[in-house]
């Protein structure tokens, strides 16, 4: 069995689509937000830090996740500094941690004037971490939920050079592997790290932070979690056939 609670969390997943609270607690999720105040990450063109991209999105699944009947405990939301090694820590006995970033791109990019050809989401999952299947499969359904609402995956991690290189493991719904990626190896639990958007790209800064923006990929992002934590649906039973 996967997750705990399996049945709880299949109504928490109706809770979600129906938009109806759940009061039992199906499973407990850690919602990382990435970077802090002191080290917000990287900055969009007009100087809006990543740290607060990734709060408004942390909150906002946050909210949605709650209100399906999901325990959620908050990592990098109260602005305090916290070491990318104890994230994993707050409640290594959550059911899935799913750490929350906007992107950037090489240095070497942004000087050749190529910002705006650069957009969409990405997924990480590592081969580090011992649930390392579950992982993926939780990219998968983040990955289909983004597809769905209209994202594409930006796909220039996979790019053969210093400091991308992040091997493609599904292109069509943006999920690559990177095994040393610290919240992601050294998770107990199932972990995907997304980058919602593409923050150095001057149109994508000002879209991911208008706040219907932020609504949409919450929601997408909350579907996809809840479907992770669901039950596979079970294959029709096979009739058994009666010798002649």
């Amino acid at each position: 069995m996967l997750f705990p609670f399996r049945a709880v969390a299949r109504l928490g997943l109706l809770a979600l689509s129906l938009g109806l609270p759940l009061l039992a607690a199906a499973a407990t999720v850690v919602v990382d937000t990435g970077h802090t105040p002191q080290h917000p990450g990287a900055h969009g063109p007009d100087g809006q830090a990543e740290y607060g991209f990734n709060l408004r999105l942390s909150d906002a699944v946050s909210r949605r996740l709650r209100e399906a009947g999901i325990a959620v405990t908050r990592v990098s939301a109260d602005g305090r500094e916290i070491e990318l090694q104890q994230r994993t820590q707050v409640n290594p006995q959550a059911d899935l941690f799913v750490s929350i970033h906007h992107d950037s791109i090489q240095q070497a990019w942004i000087d050749a004037g190529r910002r705006g050809e650069f957009k969409g989401y990405a997924l990480f999952v590592s081969e580090k971490n011992p649930r390392a299947s579950d992982s993926l499969r939780c990219a998968e359904h983040l990955g289909q939920q983004m597809r769905d609402i209209g994202e594409t995956p930006s796909l220039y991690h996979a790019t053969p050079i210093a400091g991308e290189d992040r091997p493609l493991l599904n292109p069509a719904l943006g999920i690559h592997r990177f095994d040393d990626l610290v919240v992601l190896k050294t998770a107990t639990m199932p972990a995907v790290l997304i980058e919602a958007g593409v923050i150095a790209n001057p149109a994508e800064e000002s879209r991911l932070a208008q706040p219907d923006t932020v609504e949409r990929l919450a929601g997408a992002m909350a579907r996809g979690i809840a479907l992770c934590l669901a039950p596979p649906p079970h294959p029709p039973d096979t009739p058994t056939r009666t010798p002649p």
